[in-house]
């Protein structure tokens, strides 16, 4: 057994051997990942540790301040956090007195740039917890023999061992884990494409690049992409960025990227919505898995005070309170680094739901997000994902892969890609996730992207395959006259009738519609009373009636009029003319119509399952005839049962 198996075997040992009757199974996962995470860093600082609680002893002395502390620990042995207590796992063992006290100060004497990570998972009260049930010292002892230090396991092992203890305690917690936890499949694909298009320049000697994650959750993807890109490049320098709303996710990440090597401030804690913490910074690289479906009522007064500000992130439209998915893919969108010379740019991977591929009609907040991406020329490709891939849903996902600077044929076009049938059945499921994509999975999905050329999986489309306008169609009334008692008592309330009007109206009673205005104005003559332009009205609204067989209608100005009953509105691609897609496929069907191109109103949707619309192959007429020969004879030999 390889150190890595020994010590996820030892770690986890720890719920069957100290939790097990104390904490729900569900929740092993809070009280092993903080104890590995303080058993991690506490090795990572031991060859330094009593040079450096001299250094904080003396400093303190002297009355300097922490920040100062913080400099000169970094400068004499460059590190980016440390603890100024005396005490460890293994001192606090060798007492059972005090146990919890002295762990609580131990935690507390940390640097205040990962303080905060015990507070995040909620540490005081998980120890307490096993502090009354007589099992905190047994819990201490154990982790304290379990040696973690970098030579037995450097940063790749000790990556493994933390993802293996996720992975443990996200698979108790069922549909939860998909709160923070993406799939690792599902991010090494969204690396992989994303670096397919800069291959080249990630091995050039030199190469540095910054990666970058919204709603960072225990900080997976910036952990993948990180060791996908020293994979291609040993030496290249990457720079982690992210930011996490949930506390638990934020302390699992920022811990993960820490006894990873990384740096403290990595992984920052807030609300993306509500104040991005990387403001006035660009990535080159950004991946996100959103939440589906939140609602942002919360954030909703500054996200509108924001977007009011012209380019910024939310500027481009406002998506319903019910769903922020799409505003996260407008930030993503805003911190991608411009295009730049020689091909430098920024590209994105944001994954959602199928909301924002068609939600809202023309002109709506989330069709003005499509607009911009669209016409921008910011989407390279749309991946669709084959259902039950992530642990909290078993619904259909998709990849957008935004790019800044496309490569010359990839301008000016999105590749639609589906990946749906691209899946393996994986060994163990957790929550929804039935499906995993392995290497061969991937590696199709990655041909189809790089070959960028139609087939079976993948189309290759412009902005205007995925644009339409919306045209109102109306229809011109056809329309006779019939004087009632009613009709005449209608006119003789309007404020302008008098009683010799109801003779005006019997007098054009043969008159045609469109001839009413100069009727009405010669029999008004006549009868010697006036006729204003809006009785005029009145009068031809209350004696028309729908004639099929007149001509179609005008008003006094010569204007049509139109059929109230008639509603249609007709949706034409916007690679098409309009006149001559209503010639073609509405007016054979409804000659009287007409239409206004100038008040067509412009949306964009991306219809995948039309795109890759399968038809079913017809079954052959004499094989439906023999079923239907066969399913009779069965009735008939029934029946003649039923006879006898």
């Amino acid at each position: 057994m390889s150190t890595a198996e020994l010590n996820q075997s030892v770690v986890w040992n720890t719920a069957d051997k100290y939790l097990r009757s104390i904490v729900e199974p569900e929740d092993y996962g809070d009280y092993i990942l903080p104890l590995t995470v303080l058993r991690r860093l506490e090795c990572i600082l031991a060859p330094t540790k009593d040079k450096v609680v001299d250094l904080a002893t003396k400093l303190h002395e002297e009355g300097m301040s922490e920040a100062y502390l913080d400099w000169e620990v970094q400068s004499q042995f460059g590190l980016s956090f440390y603890n100024t207590s005396r005490l460890d796992l293994t001192r606090i063992a060798e007492t059972d007195d005090h146990v919890f006290d002295s762990l609580m100060d131990y935690v507390g004497a940390f640097s205040q740039s990962v303080r905060d990570i015990w507070d995040a998972f909620d540490f005081a009260v998980k120890m307490r917890t096993l502090d009354q049930a007589g099992r905190l010292w047994p819990v201490v002892k154990h982790f304290s023999t379990i040696d973690m230090s970098v030579e037995a396991l450097p940063d790749a092992q000790m990556g493994d061992l933390f993802e293996h203890v996720m992975y443990r305690a996200f698979n108790t917690k069922g549909k939860a884990a998909g709160a923070f936890y993406t799939p690792r499949d599902a991010i090494r694909l969204m690396v992989d494409i994303l670096f397919e298009s800069d291959d080249l320049g990630l091995t050039s000697p030199g190469a540095s690049r910054t990666v970058y994650d919204p709603t960072a959750g225990t900080g997976g993807m910036l952990l993948v992409a990180e060791r996908a890109l020293k994979e291609l490049n040993p030496n290249i320098e990457v720079n982690l960025a992210g930011q996490e709303l949930m506390p638990t996710g934020y302390a699992i990440g920022k811990a993960d990227l820490l006894i990873q090597g990384g740096e403290p401030d990595a992984i920052r804690h807030g609300d993306t919505l509500l104040i991005d913490l990387y403001e006035g910074e660009q990535f080159e690289y950004i991946l996100s898995n959103p939440p589906f479906g939140s609602d942002w009522s919360v954030q909703q007064p500054s996200v509108k005070e924001q977007a009011k500000v012209p380019g910024s992130r939310f500027s481009h439209g406002l998506p319903n309170k019910g769903d922020g998915q799409m505003l996260f893919l407008s930030h993503v969108a805003s911190k991608l680094m411009p295009a730049g010379k020689n091909g430098s740019g920024g590209r994105g991977a944001v994954v959602s739901n199928g909301s924002p591929l068609f939600t809202g009609g023309p002109g709506s907040g989330p069709d003005q997000i499509r607009a911009w991406l669209l016409e921008n020329d910011l989407v390279d490709a749309i991946i669709q994902l084959p259902t039950n891939m992530f642990y909290g849903t078993g619904i259909s996902t998709y990849i957008w892969i935004l790019d800044t600077n496309k490569e010359d044929h990839r301008k000016g076009f999105v590749q639609l890609i589906d990946a749906s049938a691209c899946w393996s059945v994986p060994d163990k499921g957790l929550g929804d996730k039935r499906r995993e994509m392995r290497e061969a999975d991937r590696a199709k999905v990655l041909e189809a992207y790089s070959t960028f050329a139609d087939s079976e999986m993948s189309k290759v489309l412009t902005p205007d395959d995925l644009g339409f306008r919306d045209v109102k169609v109306t229809k011109q009334a056809r329309l006779g006259v019939h004087v009632t008692d009613d009709a005449i008592a209608e006119v003789l309330a309007h404020k302008q009738a008098v009683n010799e009007h109801a003779d005006v109206v019997c007098a054009v009673a043969n008159a045609s519609y469109n001839d009413l205005p100069d009727a009405l104005k010669a029999a008004a003559k006549e009868h010697g009373v006036k006729m204003p332009a809006t009785l005029i009205d009145a009068i031809s609204k209350a004696i028309a009636i729908p004639d099929p067989d007149a001509e179609p209608a005008v008003d006094r100005k010569g204007d049509p009029v139109l059929d109230p009953s008639f509603t249609m509105t007709e949706r034409v691609p916007l690679t098409e003319d309009i006149d001559e897609h209503m010639q073609r496929e509405v007016l054979p069907f409804a000659p009287d119509v007409t239409w206004d191109e100038t008040k067509a109103v412009t949306g964009y949707e991306i219809p995948f399952k039309r795109v890759f619309y399968k038809p079913e192959p017809v079954r052959p007429l004499a094989e439906i005839d023999a079923d239907v020969a066969e399913v009779m004879g069965r009735l008939m030999g029934k029946f003649g049962q039923v006879r006898k």
